[in-house]
């Protein structure tokens, strides 16, 4: 479990490509040791194992299933990951409940700046998923606890403010790129019990 809180990235150093996975090698500042290994991480969204640490490497097998829902599919070297480490007993939640399961990839439509904030417009790919977007509602943009501020018949609008672009891979985002979505698990939860 995560809150969406983002305080570290990693970059992309070695990606092993087979037919139904990959296997990543992340570079990053935070100070992993061996008693880490087999603990879960928030890359991007996306909940993963360690399954290697080698001095500021971290090492993740990602499986077909997580290829068909992410945009790890499209992953390249040197590209920023944001990344975080689970919650842990007694840590402050200043974002929102993520599980690290993503629900299905968005495309950027239109970036618009307002001051040094960005207003990003989104669509989800997956048509299905757009019954879970409501206003004032919480979102997992590429691992990043963000609010939905307007809700359209086919895309959505989040605003990211200047502090949440300085620490996370948001600020390298492209009109057309793909970002790994997890929509509110409570209301997917509520929406599942009241059908």
């Amino acid at each position: 479990m995560f809150n969406g809180i983002i305080f570290n990235t990693g970059k992309v150093k070695n990606i092993t490509r087979k037919k139904n996975s990959i296997y990543v090698e992340i570079q990053t500042n935070i100070n992993f040791k061996k008693k880490d290994l087999g603990s879960s991480i928030c890359c991007d969204g996306v909940c993963l194992t360690i399954v290697k640490i080698f001095k500021n490497r971290i090492f993740f097998y990602i499986s077909n299933e997580t290829l068909k829902r992410s945009n790890f599919k499209t992953l390249r070297l040197n590209q920023i990951i944001n990344l975080e480490e689970s919650l842990s007993f007694g840590k402050s939640i200043s974002g929102h409940f993520i599980q690290g399961h993503v629900d299905g990839v968005a495309k950027i439509k239109k970036i618009e700046f307002i001051d040094k904030a960005w207003m990003i417009n989104l669509k989800i790919l997956e048509k299905r998923l757009n019954k879970f977007l409501m206003e004032k509602a919480s979102i997992s943009i590429n691992g990043v606890s963000l609010t939905i501020s307007k809700v359209y018949q086919n895309s959505f609008d989040i605003t990211v403010i200047p502090h949440t672009l300085k620490l996370t891979n948001l600020k390298n985002f492209k009109i057309n790129g793909l970002v790994n979505v997890e929509l509110d698990i409570f209301s997917k939860y509520i929406y599942k019990c009241s059908n």
